[in-house]
């Protein structure tokens, strides 16, 4: 018999350990792998809908439900592919951004829970984050996959960005490092309409981004320093590093501070009232990442 979509969700679902994605395996746990409703979590979606999606009962989902699965269960791009077409759907094609978390990637940030770290595709798009990082920045969750664009939220609300609080950048350098970086993006993935869209939008609603488009440079958006105003403990200053992993082009963009400083214990305490655990299990509510 040909495997559906709903046979092979089960089959992938039912392989990840929920260590995996940064939850605890409690004694007595009948379920092998994951739930259906750390799954839904996970991927963002109702548990009513991986439920008919493993039935069989629905049986068109979006490019964009698939792609968050796809995340959640930590396919490898073959793997993701072969969901694409049993979805009926054409998988990400060449020259276009892809929105694909490696499983190792999704692994390695699973052990990280400390730290707020945000996962973008290199439109800066953000796909997926770290409980730490709602905590510190403000949760992105309610937010649309077009309104978590970092791009268009600099040029449209000014540095804070994505911050659901005030965040001060040390010297101007954020909205140039951006747009040379697009403009990189733009060579990489010419065939992209969402990045065409992107672009020609900015262009058309904001001066500042037009101005440093015309400008011609290109380069890649890498690391700074900047202080978030958070309402519960005020100024947090943290160094914000941005990795790129090679290969599949995501960026994960880390927020750190030093060990033993004031700044420190005012992301400890955040933590701690928020819920947040550092040793491995994820805190109540969505899962490791909050997704689409």
């Amino acid at each position: 018999m040909d495997e559906t979509l709903g046979t092979a969700l089960r089959r992938w679902r039912d392989r990840l350990s929920p260590l995996d994605v940064g939850r605890t395996s409690r004694t007595g746990r009948r379920a092998v792998g994951l739930r259906r409703e750390e799954l839904a979590e996970l991927a963002g979606l109702s548990v009513d809908y991986v439920v008919r999606l493993e039935q069989g009962r629905a049986t068109s989902p979006s490019a964009q439900v698939v792609a968050s699965l796809a995340r959640a269960l930590q396919l490898q791009p073959v793997e993701r592919d072969y969901a694409y077409r049993l979805a009926g759907l054409l998988p990400p094609q060449e020259g276009t951004v892809s929105t694909h978390v490696p499983a190792g990637v999704q692994r390695m940030l699973a052990r990280l829970g400390e730290f707020p770290v945000g996962v973008f595709s290199a439109d800066w798009t953000l796909l997926s984050w770290t409980p730490a990082w709602a905590v510190l920045l403000g949760d992105p969750s309610a937010r649309t996959r077009v309104e978590r664009n970092l791009v268009r939220a600099v040029f449209a609300a000014g540095p804070s960005g994505l911050a659901a609080w005030p965040v001060i950048q040390d010297g101007e350098a954020l909205g140039p490092a951006l747009v040379a970086d697009l403009r990189t993006a733009l060579v990489n993935y010419p065939r992209d309409r969402g990045l065409i869209d992107l672009v020609e939008e900015l262009r058309s609603t904001s001066a500042e981004f037009t101005r440093l488009w015309d400008q011609g440079a290109v380069g890649p958006h890498v690391s700074a320093r900047k202080t978030i105003v958070h309402p519960q403990v005020g100024e947090v200053t943290c160094d914000c590093d941005v990795l790129t992993v090679p290969g599949c082009d995501v960026r994960l963009v880390v927020y750190t501070v030093a060990a033993g400083s004031a700044d420190a214990e005012k992301l400890e305490f955040l933590r701690v009232t928020n819920g947040v655990r550092t040793d491995g299990p994820s805190p109540p509510g969505p899962g490791l990442f909050s997704t689409p």
